[in-house]
């Protein structure tokens, strides 16, 4: 028997102010489609917007059905998105933003297991990083340099 450690590095801001000027305004883009969410079941508003290696920014809100697995997460929205407008482009920067409407989210929110699986399709196929900004809906902001921090071990093609 052997035992392995596995360590996960984030980046933390203490609020939006202390971002990058690009981030800023990808985040701010981000709270903006999260406004226009359909959410009526959670009450809980997400949005996603992508800064791919195109210049072009691509953004997402969840989007919710009665039959709950028929909806979708914010991230899913943008990530499929982008890849059916911009198929070779790159996804380089991500930021994720969560909201309720029923109580102020406050710590940062990251993407759930579906999407982690979705972004890290993407990261591998375009075998480059996808830097993952995530927070609540005001407080510190997360930073991922990678997917691999948030799910680092991946399944992938290579084990069909």
């Amino acid at each position: 028997m052997k035992e392995i450690s596995i360590n996960s590095s984030f980046t933390i801001y203490e609020n939006t102010k202390e971002l990058p000027e690009d981030i800023q305004e990808l985040m701010n883009q981000a709270v903006e489609i999260r406004k226009k969410a359909y959410a009526p079941y959670s009450k809980f508003r997400v949005g996603a917007a992508l800064l791919l290696d195109n210049g072009k920014v691509v953004l997402g809100s969840n989007q919710e059905n009665a039959a709950y697995p028929s909806g979708l997460c914010a991230e899913r929205t943008a990530i499929f998105y982008a890849g059916s407008i911009y198929p070779e482009s790159k996804i380089l920067k991500m930021a994720i933003t969560a909201a309720s409407d029923t109580n102020q989210t406050q710590a940062p929110i990251p993407p759930c297991g579906s999407c982690r699986q979705s972004i890290a399709e993407y990261e591998i196929k375009q075998e480059t990083p996808i830097e993952i900004y995530f927070m609540g809906e005001i407080g510190e902001v997360y930073k991922s340099a990678s997917l691999k921090n948030l799910l680092p071990l991946m399944f992938d093609k290579k084990f069909l």
